[in-house]
């Protein structure tokens, strides 16, 4: 299972899924050494796959840093944070993410959009 690193330590991802929100996104950083590469993204794929089959998924991507260590960003848009719960809950999931390499480590963080006037919209 990956290490669980919070991007903010005063409200990690436990503490996130326990409140009810709209549509949110996922953002999960991840870093590994170089020679677990293949297996993390091998784990990525049979994670991602499950997930993309809950209720309220919407979509995912993954993206490598440049350069040479292998440095992942993965973003995840779920319906409802209801939704994202329940897939992350899941005792599949949770079987899933305990094989990932020893030197994976995982800092997710739950984001809604915000609105900018004349920019973006939520």
């Amino acid at each position: 299972m990956p290490q669980m690193r919070p991007l903010d330590p005063a409200f990690p991802i436990d503490r996130q899924i326990a409140l009810d929100t709209g549509p949110v996104v996922l953002v999960n950083l991840f870093t590994l050494d170089a020679a677990d590469e293949q297996s993390f993204l091998k784990s990525w794929q049979d994670d991602a796959a499950f997930m993309k089959r809950q209720p309220g998924f919407i979509s995912t991507q993954l993206h490598r840093a440049v350069g040479d260590n292998p440095t992942y960003l993965n973003y995840a848009v779920w319906e409802s944070n209801a939704h994202f719960r329940a897939a992350f809950t899941h005792p599949e999931f949770r079987a899933k993410i305990a094989v990932y390499p020893a030197s994976a480590v995982a800092s997710p963080h739950l984001f809604q959009k915000v609105a900018v006037p004349n920019i973006c919209v939520a």
